[in-house]
């Protein structure tokens, strides 16, 4: 499932937003629980803000540039760094992490 580093840190006026990634996660988790002694795995990838098309055409610059200054790795995020770690969460490597929300954000949501 897709859910968003915003809910690790919230931004003002986006609650409904950052409720429905909640939600989500808890139905992560609590699938993950009931789904997993028939070897099914549930995760969830929490993208930070990512250089895709429509993020390009909608979000200021400016917007790219606070959030990479508030990242411990100092770049944008490119749709490959998602694709990389999707890639992972559904391989046989991972095939014993289940209920867990991957962040992919350049670190923003620990620093």
């Amino acid at each position: 499932m897709v859910a968003s580093s915003s809910f690790f840190a919230p931004p003002a006026r986006m609650t409904h937003y950052i409720a429905s990634k909640g939600a989500l996660l808890g139905l992560v988790r609590g699938l993950a629980a009931e789904v997993g002694e028939f070897g099914i795995t549930v995760n969830a990838l929490a993208p930070g803000l990512t250089r895709t098309r429509s993020a390009i055409e909608g979000v200021p610059q400016a917007h790219f540039d606070s959030v990479v200054a508030h990242q411990a790795v100092k770049r944008s995020g490119e749709p490959a760094d998602q694709a990389a770690a999707v890639s992972f969460m559904v391989s046989e490597e991972a095939g014993f992490m289940s209920g867990q929300t991957m962040l992919v954000d350049g670190g923003e949501g620990h620093v």
